[in-house]
């Protein structure tokens, strides 16, 4: 079993792991964070298809993709926190003035669950930043306590997961999901040890 991640670039590889089932849908794709509200409303159907599309041919791309012997398995959504509705959030801090980039939604697809995909999207997601040149990454894991979260609203991770990666609380935030309170997670990627690890 071979894992790649690589940049989002291919809209077909995006659109088999977060879009919606019905193409006409206004929902998922990863766009909540990644434009503004208003934007996000506005998107329907076909036009949010094509936003995405726009999306991947941006640089950077509105992710990374877990390919699995060729196959896109499992998609993380990473990308500069100032260009995410994160900037604006009011539930989730800002550490400090660091140009950080937010890692917020990692999806397995079904059938490819406990295989270490999530992992191996976390550790792609921040060789992909420390490459674009960022300083720092984060997430926003629920604090589960070992608790079985919801897997309709798994997408954010758990703090486990993050601290695995090498992430480490950095802050409590004022969200909660399912219940659970979400905690920043950060990882500085300016310390040469911090980065892609073999998944």
């Amino acid at each position: 079993m071979s894992i790649e991640v690589l940049p989002a670039t291919d809209f077909d590889d995006v659109a088999a792991l977060v879009g919606p089932k019905k193409p006409t849908s206004n929902v998922c794709f990863c766009l909540s964070y990644r434009i503004g509200s208003a934007e996000n409303r506005a998107l329907r159907g076909e036009k949010r298809a094509e936003r995405v599309r726009e999306l991947c041919h941006q640089d950077p791309p509105p992710g990374v993709i877990a390919y699995l012997d060729d196959e896109p398995v499992g998609w993380a959504a990473v990308h500069p926190r100032r260009e995410t509705s994160f900037a604006r959030n009011r539930l989730i801090p800002h550490v400090d003035d660091l140009d950080v980039w937010s890692l917020w939604c990692i999806r397995v697809r079904p059938g490819h669950r406990k295989q270490g995909i999530s992992h191996a999207l976390i550790d792609g997601a921040v060789a992909h930043a420390k490459k674009s040149g960022a300083p720092a990454i984060e997430g926003y894991p629920v604090d589960n306590r070992g608790e079985t979260v919801n897997l309709t609203m798994a997408y954010v991770g758990t703090m486990g997961l993050f601290e695995s990666a090498g992430f480490a609380k950095a802050a409590d935030t004022g969200s909660t999901l399912d219940g659970f309170p979400r905690v920043l997670m950060r990882l500085d990627l300016r310390d040469p040890r911090n980065g892609s690890k073999k998944a």
